[in-house]
C-alpha cells in the first residue's frame, strides 16, 4: 500500500489547485510564520527534554538517559519499575528511592576543549586525536619523572588541529573527527561493517596534521564507501533529535509541518516518539520519495504506517483548497472550521461514481456546514448512503451509467424505488458499497425497512436541495426523476424499561461481581453501569466524567455533570448515598493511577480535567474517558452470559423515567432531571403513562369532562364549588366509549363503533357530545375568538346576536372549570395545549362529563 490511496493528487486543470510544484512554497510560508517555533524550521530538530508533546527524558527525577518509546521511563528504570511493581511497590517510592542514572555516551558531543570545531571523545573533554596523544604524553611522564601531570597544565601547550567537517553518513548530523570525516560512532560502525570501499588515511596522519599537511584518504573502490555513506542510518536514534539531513525538499517540509502541526492539537493526541518520527525520515530517505504522498508503506517499519497516515491528514487540509476538494471527491469539514466531536474531518465521497451526483451531494454538505452546522455527521452519513445507492443502481441499471443526468427519467427513479423495496422485503445485500475494504462485498449491508427508509430520505434531500437551489435544471436533471423518490416515515421502535425479572437480573450482587470479570483493567465498567441505572443519564454523559463530578449541597450528594446532546453545562442532579460512595472509591482509584504514572497527586486544576474512568491507550494526560465501544462491547458480551432477553444499556434511562412518573413527578420534571429537549421529548421516554398514582388517585375520585354539550347555554357556574360526590356521579370514563372530536369527545355508540355519524358531524349541538380538561384551553381560545368578532360588529343589534349565540357555550365552559377546580386539576388543565393522538388513553384525555348533565346540576343548585 503507498500513501497515495491517504492523500490523492489533483490533476491540473482551469480551477486553481494545490499540485506538486507548489506545495513546497505553500509549505515553506507556513513553517515561516511567527507562531511558528524556530525549532521546526531545522534540518536537525532538536526537542527539548521536557517538550510537553515530543518530551523524552527519563520519568526518575535527574535521571538523564532518554525515555524508551511509549514507557515512561528509560529502558533500564522501566525494567526497574516492571518488576517492583509487581513486589507492590508504589509508583511514589519507587521514584523517591530510584537512583538516577548518567547517560552511557553525549547525546551530542562537545567541542574538544582544543578544538572547537572538533567533538569531544573521552569525558575529559578532549578529541580523539587530543586524547591520543594526552595518553601518549601522561604515560612518557610517569615514567620519566615518576609522577601525574597536571591536564590544565598540558593543554596551555597545545594547539588546535583543523575542522574535519560534518560526517559524512548522509542523515548524521554530528562533526567528524578523523581525516575520513567520519564521527567517532560512525568510525566505529565502519571498522564493524568490514571497511566497505576500503577508505583509509595514513598511519601518520596526526603528524601531517601538526605541519599543518593535507591528509590523503585511499580507496580501493571510492564508490562503495561513498554507497555507504548514503545506505547507512544514524549510530544514535536516542538523543532528542530528528535528523532530516538527505531528505529531499518537500518530503523535508512535510514532516517540518506536521511535527509543528501535531504538537499544537488535542492534549491527548497520539505520542510520535521522536525515534519512531526518525524511521519516517529514514524510509523516506531510503526511498528517496519526493513526498510522504509516495512513501511505499508496505516497505516501512511497522511503527511508521500510523504517523505517516496522520501526517497526511494533516497536509490533505494545506493542500487541498475548499475547491480542490470537490474535484477530488472528499470534503474536509475543518474547511468550514467544523470537527464533530470524536470524528475526523475528512469525509470520503467517491464512492458516488456520477459526478452530477457526487458534487450535488459536495453541494449541499458544504451549504449545511456554512450556515447551520448539525450536531453530529450522522446526517451527511445518510446523505451518502443514500446517493452511494442510488448511484450504484444508476451505474447498473440507467444508460450510460447514469452519468448523463438528462437521460434519467421518472421511470428510473420507479425502478430504483422497487428495487430497494424489494431488498428490504426479502433481506438482500445493498446494491452500492458504503465503505470501502469490509471483506469481499466491500461494506455492502443487508437492506431492512429502517435502512430503506434512510436510503430514499437521505437521496431525496439530496435531489429536493437540487431542484431547490436550481442546480437540477442547471444540469437538466428532470423534475419528475426527482418528485418519483418519496419520503419515507418509518420510524423504528423506541426503547423499552426492563421488564421486571430483567432488571433484578442486571441489579443482582452475583451477576454485578461478574461484570467486573469483563474490566480486567478496572477502568470502571461496573460503576459506569450502576451510575447510568441510579442516574438515567446517557451513556457518554457518564462515561465522559471528570474526576470532580461528586460534591455535598446543603449535606445532600450531589452529581455534577455535562449535558452536551441539549448544550446544558456542569449540571447537578442529586444522587443516592451508594452512587455518592461508590464514585468516591472510583475517584481514588483514578488519583491512585495518577500518583503512579506522574508520581504526586493532581492538582486541583488537574482534577477539574482528568477522567473518572480513563481510558486505558492514548491517554498520557489520563484526560480522555473510555469509548462508548469500549462499554457496549463488554456489557453486551456480560448481558449474553445472564438468563435474559436482549437489552442494551440506554434502556435504563426510559426505565428510571417511567418510574419517575410512576412515583409522582410529572411531564416537566421528567424533562428537566432527564436533561430533554422539550416535555415532548420526555414523553418519548416515558412508558405507561397512566402509572402515575397522584394523577390516578384525584382522577379516580372524579372524573371531568370538556366545554361541548348536548343543550350548550345551561348555566353550570355557581357560588358554590362542586363537591366530590356531585362530580364523581356526573363522571364519564371515555377511554371505551368515545371517540375523538373536534374541541371534546363523542360518546354515540354507533359512531364510536366506526358507523358515519348520522347527525352530520355537527358535534358542538349534540346531546352525545362532552368535553374533557383537556380541551379547556382550546375553548378559552374559542370564546376570544368570539369576543372579538362581537367586537367587530357593524352594531350592536349584531354584536348582541353574537354574544347571545355564544352564551350557551360560555355556561358550558365555566362549568367544566368549576368541576375542574373542584378536584385540584384546573391548573394542570389550563397548563395542557394541543392535544395528540397517543394521549386520548390517558385518562387526564380520556375523561369527561356530559355537557347536558353538567348543565342540569348546574340548574338544581341555582334552584335550590
Amino acid at each position: 500500500m503507498t500513501a497515495l490511496q491517504l492523500l490523492p493528487l489533483v490533476p491540473s486543470g482551469n480551477a486553481p489547485t494545490r499540485t506538486t510544484t507548489d506545495r513546497l512554497e505553500v509549505l515553506t510560508a507556513l513553517l515561516a510564520a511567527p507562531t511558528v517555533h524556530p525549532l521546526f524550521r531545522e534540518d536537525v530538530i532538536v526537542m527539548p527534554r521536557d517538550h510537553p508533546v515530543y518530551g523524552w527524558a527519563c520519568g526518575v527525577p535527574a535521571c538523564e538517559r532518554p525515555l524508551s518509546p511509549h514507557r515512561d521511563y528509560c529502558h533500564t528504570h522501566d525494567l526497574q519499575w516492571l518488576a517492583l511493581r509487581k513486589q507492590g511497590m508504589s509508583v511514589t517510592e519507587f521514584q523517591r528511592t530510584t537512583e538516577p542514572l548518567k547517560p552511557k555516551a553525549w547525546f551530542t558531543p562537545p567541542p574538544c576543549l582544543i578544538c572547537p570545531d572538533v567533538p569531544a571523545w573521552t569525558m575529559d573533554g578532549l578529541c580523539y586525536t587530543h586524547s591520543y596523544r594526552w595518553a601518549r604524553y601522561r604515560g612518557y611522564h610517569r615514567r620519566l619523572h615518576g609522577r601525574q601531570v597536571d591536564l590544565t597544565t598540558w593543554l596551555r601547550d597545545q594547539s588546535p588541529f583543523p575542522a574535519f567537517g560534518q560526517c559524512l553518513v548522509e542523515p548524521c548530523p554530528e562533526l567528524a573527527d578523523n581525516p575520513l570525516r567520519l564521527c567517532r560512532r560512525h568510525s566505529t560502525r565502519y571498522q564493524k561493517d568490514g571497511r566497505p570501499g576500503g577508505a583509509a588515511s595514513p598511519s601518520n596522519w596526526t603528524r601531517r596534521l601538526d605541519r599543518g599537511e593535507s591528509i590523503p584518504v585511499e580507496y580501493t573502490n571510492k564508490a562503495g564507501f561513498d554507497r555507504w555513506c548514503r545506505e547507512t542510518g544514524l549510530a544514535n536514534r536516542m538523543n532528542g533529535k530528528v535528523s532530516l539531513l538527505g531528505l529531499r525538499p518537500l518530503a523535508k517540509a512535510e514532516i517540518q509541518w506536521a511535527m509543528f502541526h501535531h504538537g499544537n492539537g488535542p492534549e491527548e493526541a497520539s505520542q510520535w516518539p521522536l525515534a519512531w518520527l526518525q524511521y519516517v525520515a529514514d524510509d523516506c530517505r531510503t526511498q528517496r520519495v519526493n513526498s510522504l504522498v509516495d512513501l511505499d508503506l508496505n516497505a516501512c517499519r511497522a511503527q511508521v504506517g500510523s504517523i505517516v497516515s496522520l501526517m497526511l491528514k494533516y497536509l490533505r487540509l494545506v493542500y487541498f483548497t475548499l475547491e480542490d476538494t470537490k474535484d477530488a471527491g472528499f470534503i474536509e469539514t475543518d474547511h468550514f472550521g467544523v470537527r464533530f466531536p470524536g470524528t475526523r474531518s475528512h469525509f470520503d465521497l467517491t464512492l458516488i461514481s456520477q459526478r452530477w451526483l457526487r458534487d450535488l451531494v459536495w453541494d449541499a454538505i458544504a451549504a449545511r456546514l456554512t450556515a447551520d452546522p448539525p450536531r453530529s455527521r450522522t446526517t451527511f452519513e445518510t446523505h451518502r448512503r443514500g446517493c452511494v445507492e442510488l448511484s450504484a443502481f444508476l451505474e447498473a441499471q440507467a444508460p450510460g451509467g447514469g452519468h448523463d443526468p438528462t437521460a434519467l427519467t421518472a421511470a428510473h427513479m420507479t425502478d430504483f424505488v422497487a428495487d430497494q423495496r424489494h431488498r428490504a422485503q426479502h433481506g438482500l445485500k445493498s446494491v452500492g458499497a458504503h465503505t470501502r475494504g469490509r471483506g469481499p462485498d466491500g461494506g455492502s449491508t443487508l437492506v431492512t425497512r429502517s435502512t430503506m427508509a434512510a436510503t430514499f430520505n437521505g437521496a431525496r434531500r439530496i435531489l429536493r436541495f437540487a431542484l431547490e437551489a436550481g442546480e437540477a435544471e442547471r444540469i437538466g436533471l428532470a423534475r419528475s426523476f426527482i418528485v418519483t423518490l418519496p419520503t419515507d416515515r418509518y420510524k423504528g421502535g423506541r426503547r423499552r424499561p426492563f421488564p421486571d425479572d430483567v432488571a433484578q437480573a442486571l441489579a443482582d450482587e452475583g451477576n454485578l461481581h461478574d461484570l467486573e470479570g469483563f474490566d480486567p483493567s478496572d477502568r470502571g465498567l461496573r460503576d459506569a453501569w450502576e451510575a447510568l441505572v441510579l442516574t438515567g443519564r446517557r451513556c457518554n454523559e457518564v462515561l465522559k466524567l471528570r474526576l470532580e463530578c461528586i460534591g455535598r449541597l446543603n449535606s445532600l450528594p450531589m452529581f455534577w455533570h455535562d449535558q452536551t446532546k441539549v448544550g446544558n453545562y456542569d449540571q447537578a442532579i442529586r444522587i443516592p448515598e451508594r452512587l455518592y460512595h461508590r464514585i468516591q472509591q472510583r475517584q481514588d482509584k483514578t488519583v491512585t493511577r495518577f500518583i503512579q504514572r506522574f508520581g504526586r497527586p493532581p492538582t486541583p486544576q488537574e482534577r477539574l480535567k482528568i477522567a473518572l474512568f480513563p481510558r486505558k491507550y492514548r491517554n498520557r494526560r489520563m484526560l480522555e474517558g473510555v469509548s462508548y465501544g469500549w462499554f457496549s462491547e463488554n456489557f453486551r458480551a456480560w448481558v449474553d452470559t445472564l438468563d435474559t432477553a436482549h437489552v442494551v444499556a440506554h434502556q435504563a434511562r426510559h426505565t428510571l423515567a417511567t418510574n419517575l412518573l410512576k412515583n409522582g413527578a410529572d411531564l416537566s420534571h421528567v424533562k428537566r432531571y432527564l436533561g430533554q429537549f422539550s416535555e415532548a421529548m420526555a414523553e418519548h421516554y416515558v412508558h405507561l403513562a397512566n402509572t402515575d398514582p397522584r394523577l390516578e388517585e384525584a382522577l379516580n375520585a372524579l372524573w371531568v369532562a370538556g366545554p361541548g354539550a348536548a343543550e350548550p347555554g345551561l348555566l353550570l357556574s355557581g357560588s358554590e364549588p362542586m363537591s366530590r360526590q356531585e362530580a364523581e356521579a356526573l363522571a364519564i370514563d371515555l377511554t371505551h366509549r368515545s371517540t375523538p372530536a373536534e374541541g371534546g369527545f363523542c360518546t354515540f355508540q354507533p359512531v364510536v363503533n366506526g358507523d358515519a355519524c348520522p347527525f352530520g358531524l355537527n358535534c358542538h349541538s349534540c346531546d352525545k357530545f362532552v368535553m374533557s380538561g383537556a380541551d379547556l384551553v382550546y375553548w378559552h381560545r374559542k370564546r376570544e375568538q368570539w369576543r372579538m368578532l362581537a367586537e367587530r360588529a357593524p352594531d350592536s343589534t349584531t354584536a348582541d346576536y353574537l354574544h347571545e349565540v355564544f352564551e350557551p357555550t360560555a355556561r358550558a365552559i365555566d362549568g367544566l372549570e368549576r368541576a375542574l377546580e373542584a378536584v385540584g386539576l384546573l391548573d394542570g388543565a389550563l397548563a395542557l395545549d394541543l392535544r395528540r393522538p397517543q394521549d386520548y388513553f390517558g385518562k387526564v384525555w380520556s375523561t369527561a362529563f356530559r355537557a347536558q348533565d353538567l348543565a342540569h346540576a348546574q340548574q338544581e343548585r341555582d334552584a335550590a
